[in-house]
This record gives C-alpha cells, sequence and structure tokens, in this order.
C-alpha cells in the first residue's frame, strides 16, 4: 500500500510537471507575463506623458487635448471591423498556405474602413465642427487609424493565433518610452500643442513597419498578403454584432467628456479629464486581472455548478480588490494630482476622490462580461453596452447641469450599474442549476 501510494504520487508530479513542460502552457504563461509588462509599461508611460502635457498646456489646451483624444476614442471602433473574435479563429482553421488570403482580405476590409474614417475625420476638421485647435491635434491624432487596425492589428492576430503577442508587445513598449522621450524634447522646444498629435501618428506608423518587416522576415522576405471577394465580404458581415456592442462600449466610456464639453469651460474638462485618466488606469488594472484569470477559472470550466462557483469567488475577489484599492486611492488623491499633474490642477483632487469609486462597478461588470464572452453572446452584449449608453445619456443630461462635472460621474455610475446588471440577469438564466 504505501508503495502504491509513493507510486501515485510520483504519478501525480509527473502529470503536473508534464504539464508545466507542455509548450502550449509555457507558451501561454509567456505570452501573459508580456501582456501584463506591456500594459504596466503604457500605463507608467501614460501618466509621465500626461503629467509632463498638463504642465506645460496648462488646464485649458490641456482641456482641448483630452478632448481630442476622446474624440480620437470615440471614432477609433469605427475601424475594428472584423475583430479578433473573427480574424484569430479563421487564422486557426484555415490551412497555412491560406494565410495569406486571410490576411489579405482582412487587410483590405480594414484599411479601406480606415481610409474613410480618417476622410471623414478631416473632412469634420476643414468644416469647423470642433474648436480649432482641437482640430489641430486632432488631424495628426486621426492618422493613427491608418495604421493602428490595417497593419498593427492585423498581424496582431496572427501573432494571437500562435499564442506568440511577444514582437508586437516589445515593439509597442519600446516605442511608447521613445515616445515619451520626444515629447519631453518638444515640451524642452516649447513646440506648437498642434504638432504633438503627429507623434503619435509616426508612433503607430513606426510599430507598423516594424511588424510587418517581422512577418515578411518569417515568411521569406515577401508579405504574400492576397484580396479574396468571397472573404472579404465574409469579414465584413461576420462580427457585425460584436462590433456595433464595441462602439457602443467607448462611446459609453467618453460620453462623460463628450457631454461635459458642452457644458464646461476647457480648462475644467482639463481637470476632469485628469483625474479620469488616472482613474481610468487603475481600471485598466482591473480588466487586466479579468483577461488573466479568464482561461483558467472561466473559458475552460464547463461544469455550470463549477463555473458559478467560480463566478461568484471571482466577483467577491474583484469586489474586494477595488475597494481597497479606491480606499487608498481616495486617501492619497491630493498627493497624486499634486505630483502628476502640478498646483494648477487643484480642482482634479475631489473629481480623483469620487471617481476611484467608479472602478467597483467596472471590476464587477469586467468580471460578469467573461461569461457573456465564454458563450459568445454577442447580441447580449450589444443590448447591454447600447443600455448603458442610453442610461448614461440619460442620467448626464439631468445631472451635468446641476452637477457639473459630478453629474457626469453620475452617468457613469448609472451606466456601469445597467451594465453589471444585465451581465447578472444573462449568468442567472445562463447558470442556472
Amino acid at each position: 500500500m504505501r508503495l502504491d501510494g509513493r507510486a501515485a504520487a510520483g504519478g501525480e508530479r509527473m502529470l503536473t510537471l508534464k504539464r508545466f513542460a507542455n509548450p502550449d502552457v509555457t507558451r501561454a504563461f509567456t505570452n501573459i507575463a508580456w501582456l501584463g509588462l506591456e500594459r504596466l509599461t503604457q500605463i507608467g508611460v501614460a501618466i509621465v506623458i500626461s503629467g509632463m502635457l498638463a504642465r506645460y498646456f496648462g488646464p485649458d489646451t490641456f482641456g482641448k487635448w483630452q478632448y481630442a483624444n476622446t474624440l480620437l476614442l470615440v471614432l477609433s471602433p469605427i475601424t475594428w471591423v472584423c475583430g479578433a473574435e473573427i480574424l484569430v479563429p479563421t487564422i486557426v482553421n484555415r490551412p497555412p498556405e491560406q494565410l495569406g488570403t486571410v490576411l489579405g482580405s482582412a487587410f483590405a476590409l480594414r484599411f479601406s474602413v480606415s481610409v474613410l474614417a480618417l476622410l471623414l475625420t478631416w473632412l469634420g476638421i476643414a468644416l469647423h465642427f470642433f474648436d480649432p485647435l482641437v482640430g489641430a491635434m486632432l488631424a495628426g491624432l486621426a492618422v493613427t487609424m491608418l495604421f493602428r487596425e490595417p497593419f498593427v492589428g492585423v498581424i496582431n492576430a496572427w501573432l494571437q493565433s500562435m499564442t506568440y503577442s511577444k514582437p508586437q508587445l516589445l515593439t509597442s513598449m519600446s516605442t511608447a518610452l521613445i515616445k515619451a522621450g520626444l515629447v519631453y524634447l518638444l515640451v524642452r522646444a516649447t513646440a506648437a500643442p498642434a504638432r504633438f498629435g503627429w507623434l503619435w501618428a509616426l508612433e503607430s506608423a513606426a510599430i507598423g513597419a516594424v511588424l510587418v518587416a517581422y512577418f515578411m522576415r518569417r515568411h521569406g522576405g515577401t508579405l504574400g498578403w492576397r484580396l479574396d471577394r468571397l472573404l472579404f465580404r465574409h469579414f465584413a458581415n461576420a462580427g457585425t454584432v460584436f462590433w456595433l456592442g464595441l462602439i457602443c462600449m467607448y462611446l459609453f466610456l467618453k460620453l462623460d467628456r463628450l457631454m461635459l464639453e458642452r457644458a464646461i469651460s476647457f480648462a475644467d474638462l482639463g481637470r476632469y479629464s485628469a483625474a479620469q485618466q488616472l482613474n481610468e488606469n487603475w481600471i485598466t488594472l482591473a480588466l487586466m486581472l479579468a483577461q488573466t484569470i479568464a482561461p483558467a477559472f472561466v473559458y475552460r470550466v464547463q461544469g455550470i455548478a463549477q463555473l458559478r462557483r467560480n463566478m461568484w469567488r471571482l466577483t467577491a475577489m474583484t469586489a474586494v480588490l477595488m475597494v481597497a484599492g479606491a480606499l487608498v486611492l481616495d486617501l492619497l488623491a491630493g498627493v497624486i494630482i499634486r505630483r502628476v499633474f502640478g498646483p494648477d490642477f487643484e480642482g482634479a483632487i475631489e473629481i480623483f476622490r469620487w471617481a476611484v469609486w467608479l472602478s467597483v462597478p467596472a471590476g464587477i461588470e469586467a468580471i460578469g462580461n467573461l461569461v457573456v464572452l465564454k458563450y459568445q453572446a454577442k447580441f447580449v452584449l450589444l443590448s447591454k453596452w447600447l443600455l448603458a449608453l442610453v442610461v448614461a445619456f440619460a442620467v448626464n443630461l439631468l445631472a451635468i447641469p446641476r452637477l457639473g462635472a459630478y453629474g457626469a460621474l453620475v452617468g457613469l455610475a448609472a451606466g456601469y450599474l445597467a451594465a453589471a446588471s444585465v451581465n447578472l440577469y444573462y449568468i442567472r438564466f445562463k447558470l442556472r442549476p
């Protein structure tokens, strides 16, 4: 019996070692580590750059810079047609000799949509739809749409299909650090605010060029992308519901700044945006946590009872984590705002103290969304973010005229709660005993 027990224990250890020695598992963990490092680098660089620009621009011009970025983030999802949830499985399920056709068709679709989005943006700027300085800043920022999805997005989907995102992540980290250095040089040279947007365009072009060169090196020095009209039409139709859902989600996330621009000065909008940018970086950490734990605790779990237990535990853990983090950030709000943005942004301190508590419903929503993604419930995703958008818009209409920037926080909270409620309803329906 003792020998049998030792043999069994040894067998279990061998299985464990084999599991960790599995190249697919090793590759997945390595990919997650690189993803985490890249996200942390991007968050750090974003905070440093925002601090430099806030001190250089001052609240009014910084508010216009943040508004231009908000417009870009609202416009960018238009170029996300044929998302990774469609493109990556297509790459995996097609034979390797069809890779050029798959990537070429996806590139043609994304590039044509991106060119159209860029031209419409420039037309809006030319027709003076925006404040002149906002338009000048947006003119450069909008060029990123021409490179991000057609070049970076397509090649990144190919890398994801191999569970090997290191080239893209390493390139992204390197260019982010270089961009921070160039921002510093432009600040020291007292460059005009409109010129800074072109740094973001240069960054996206550099990432695209490096990834294209890497792809060509892996494929005998040629790109080999070809357009297939049937596949082009398939990509244009498939994933449309997910695409619309993502557009609604990003419009909801930036609706507060879009509506505040009509109600408060650009200086106050700059202070509000400064607080929200720090808060959004904190919320991003919750999303990173959700993405990291999703494969093991949600996507690969088949038993309904086990999945239901995992969801309640993950939700409780996330709530505790976000409450603890929000409490710390609330207490340190003054130190953080003054250190990052300087004395001209004192008005952002109280906004930041309230904004950090949005991380609690945002984190809970992110965990609940994992079940929606697991079962590819695209109409639930669309309905959820459409409801959140409508609720936030209605609350903003009532609250912003009365409460100003704090009214926008109330609108965001209401939208997050509406989205989390849809998740809860779907989880109870899908995972009922």
